[in-house]
């Protein structure tokens, strides 16, 4: 297995390195806007790479008969998913149907799954399947949507995507789910051949292509998850917990204040705290270490103890979104 993912990072981080050279020829750069985070263009469109590795994989392991044919079918609910996004990268796409495309591709993903598991919260339980369906197709676009959000300064939403998913095969090793396991292991190691483009300052950026497509992928995989018993919703939850924290107090703050949700800013607490730093490295490190010292050992007792976990994922979110109002979410800040 190991052999297997040195592999698929090998590989990202040579084809990695194809998209960044030809970018320019394919309308695949990023020009710096308002509220950018970048002053110069820059290629972007890496998440072609992560998805194409990923997508193949997924492909393998349904083959060997190592995931089963309900996970491998819903995952290729992604493939509209990085179309949307690969267009939008381009050029531009409405709301209106990137909305519908993210809601069709949730309600395929629900369908192939069957449905959605009960919801434990510990004092009360959601159990009604139609309740949980439509929670479920909700959590899955603003997941997508989440991911694409925080996606705003270099290497954020890479590295991010390598601690969820390293915690994510422990467990799936812990609980001998060898399927989730290799799916989290392949989307790291994918991942981690893009980071190399694309740790600060970034040469490489994943685009819309990348970001959406992930957090659908992981909303997919939590619901695998979910109905194989491994993990519950709230150890998904505490591992996502920075970018949840930041992302439920911007759209709070902007909504408080009458601003439009849906519109771009770059008003979240990790953008602030780049302006303030004046480093896209510093947040990252600092994010790093939040996840490995305070939500890693938070997220093992809320995988030891799943009846607790939405008390846990309660302490867990509770100093993160007391440093998103410290750094002023939902308000540009600029020093």
């Amino acid at each position: 297995m190991s052999t297997f993912l040195f592999c698929i990072f090998f590989l990202n981080v040579i084809l990695a390195g194809v998209i960044e050279k030809i970018a320019a020829r394919l309308n695949l750069i990023d020009y710096p806007i308002a509220r950018s985070a970048h002053l110069t263009p820059k290629p972007s469109g890496g998440g072609v790479v992560i998805i194409g590795t990923f997508l193949f994989c997924t492909y393998f392991f349904n083959f060997s008969g190592h995931i089963s044919d309900h996970t491998f079918y819903a995952l290729l609910g992604t493939i509209p998913i990085a179309v949307v996004g690969l267009f939008d990268d381009l050029s531009h796409v409405s709301l209106r149907l990137r909305l519908f495309i993210q809601f069709s591709a949730a309600f395929w993903v629900i369908y192939w799954f069957g449905g959605v598991p009960s919801i434990d919260f510990s004092l009360f339980e959601i159990a009604n399947p139609w309740v949980l369906m439509f929670l479920g197709v909700v959590s899955v676009v603003w997941l997508l949507n989440l991911y694409n959000f925080m996606d705003g300064i270099d290497a954020i939403a890479a590295t991010e995507v390598l601690f969820v998913n390293a915690m994510s095969s422990i467990f799936a090793i812990q609980s001998g789910d060898m399927g989730m396991a290799l799916l989290s292991a392949s989307l790291f190691a994918a991942s981690a051949g893009f980071l190399v483009w694309n740790w600060p300052p970034a040469k490489l950026f994943m685009g819309d292509v990348g970001s959406s497509s992930i957090g659908f992928i992981l909303g997919v995989l939590a619901l695998a998850s979910m109905h194989s018993g491994t993990l519950t919703v709230w150890t998904w939850l505490i591992l996502l917990g920075v970018f949840v924290a930041d992302s439920g107090v911007t759209l709070i703050v902007r909504f408080v204040n009458k601003e439009k949700w849906h519109e771009g800013h770059s008003s979240h607490a990790y953008q602030n705290a780049a302006r303030r730093w004046e480093s896209h490295e510093k947040v990252v490190i600092w994010i790093l270490l939040v996840n490995l010292i305070w939500i890693a050992p938070l997220s093992w007792l809320s995988f030891l103890y799943p009846k607790n976990g939405f008390y846990i994922f309660f302490v867990t979110l509770t100093p993160l979104v007391y440093i998103c109002f410290k750094y002023k979410s939902g308000v540009r800040w600029s020093l």
